[in-house]
């Protein structure tokens, strides 16, 4: 039985409870939101060691980091070290994007690695087995899909993109609709030329509800992804996005009468002023869906700064209600991240997140509020231990000179060591 249904009986599972604690918040309030569908929980039934996270209304704006291996490069043990460095950082979940290798044993290998739920995309390993055949990625069978996405909920995924979408009636909206970028999600883009090759329904959408058979099984989360979200500024919020959007808002409904816990996926790349209507917009659409972004990316001329113009993004969507943000690397854009680039990237979106959950829990504010302490007794030993990067820390600090108790910007011109030596009487100016 699903959370949601455990919820709707009036029973406080056990990951409830663990989530509730963690929060800080009441577990009668949470398994009201769970009940809804305002909040999921991910857990798939057979990840029995992850420890489950709660995404959407009441609880903290969370953090993803995307890894996995690529057709280029196939390094198994440095994804695996990058999903330690995004966990040890700060993220809450870990989505294996991978596409080259064995994909089955990477993506065990890396849900051993870590104790937080893990996200995949199904129809990447459907297509890149297609290619592993010499095949065309359109040559993917129904069959071939489904296949996927059952291996996956049976490995133990917590949560799959589906884009569920992405259908042929969309498609044919494509034909007639001029856009600066495009498609830039894989996924989309695999079921979009699908349909246009074939002429059929996408699978998922046409078999929605065995999708959700599966899904309530195992109690995955189904994170209808957009796979016509812009891939550049012009884009955001033309009539692509939106009809996919309300495609997926009925789903959403669609789900939960079946006991099934989703959230949706949005931009994307959207101008700093369009964030609050797109995040307004997608929260009506979908019933109040725990909102999942990419970003948003707010400027696209800084390549190799795209983990700034995310967390911008982030900072501002969650403000207005985005649930759970996925990081954004230097290497958006470039290439596969490496290990400092993850790191940049989790901390940038963690940056985000906090900023704004610092604004609901108290507990959060009182990490700011001692940090403020200690800056102002110049307690550098407490700085360092309330830190999220310590290695950044000491980096920077200890290339001042050591003689010094302020920081070398000031040096004996600090502000701080000034006043305070002028409002205890130990000096003068």
């Amino acid at each position: 039985m699903s959370q949601m249904e455990e919820a709707r009986k009036g029973v406080i599972t056990e990951e409830m409870k663990f989530v509730a604690e963690k929060e800080g918040i009441d577990p009668e309030k949470l398994r009201r939101s769970v009940a809804k569908g305002y909040t999921v929980i991910f857990r798939n039934v057979r990840h029995d060691w992850v420890k489950p996270v709660a995404v959407g209304m009441g609880v903290r704006v969370k953090v993803n980091a995307n890894i996995g291996t690529s057709r280029d490069i196939v390094d198994v043990e440095a994804e695996i070290e990058k999903a330690k460095i995004a966990v040890k950082y700060g993220a809450d979940t870990i989505m294996d994007l991978s596409t080259g290798g064995d994909l089955d044993a990477i993506r065990k290998r890396i849900m051993r690695a870590v104790d937080v739920p893990v996200g995949t995309v199904p129809i990447y390993q459907a297509a890149e087995e297609m290619l592993a055949k010499g095949k065309a990625i359109i040559e993917m069978s129904e069959d071939d899909m489904w296949n996927a996405v059952e291996k996956h909920f049976k490995d133990g995924v917590d949560y799959v993109t589906i884009h569920v979408g992405v259908t042929k009636e969309v498609v044919e909206k494509m034909k007639r609709t001029k856009r600066i970028v495009g498609m830039v999600s894989r996924g989309g883009t695999f079921l979009a030329a699908w349909i246009l090759h074939w002429g059929e329904e996408n699978p998922f959408y046409r078999n929605y509800d065995y999708l959700l058979e599966l899904a309530k099984e195992y109690d995955v989360v189904l994170s209808l992804g957009d796979g016509l979200r812009p891939g550049g500024l012009p884009d955001a919020g033309d009539e692509l996005q939106i009809a996919e959007l309300y495609t997926i808002g009925k789903l959403v409904k669609r789900a939960r009468d079946f006991g099934v816990q989703t959230m949706v996926e949005g931009p994307g790349h959207v101008p700093i002023d369009q964030i609050p209507m797109h995040i307004k917009i997608a929260k009506v659409a979908t019933d109040n869906a725990p909102f999942y972004v990419l970003g948003p990316i707010v400027t696209d001329i800084f390549p190799g700064y795209d983990h700034i113009a995310g967390a911008i993004g982030g900072a501002i969507a969650a403000m207005h209600g985005a649930d759970f943000l996925c990081y954004v690397t230097p290497a958006e854009h470039l290439g596969l991240p490496d290990k400092e680039h993850v790191r940049l990237g989790v901390i940038a979106t963690k940056l985000a997140a906090h900023a704004v959950n610092l604004t609901r829990f108290s507990e959060d504010y009182m990490k700011d509020h001692l940090m403020s302490l200690a800056r102002g007794f110049l307690d550098w030993t407490r700085q360092f231990e309330l830190a999220v990067d310590k290695e950044r820390f000491l980096e920077i600090r200890n290339k001042r000179p050591t003689s010094t108790e302020a920081c070398s910007m000031c040096g004996d011109l600090c502000a701080i060591k000034l006043i305070n030596s002028m409002l205890r009487g130990k000096g003068e100016a």
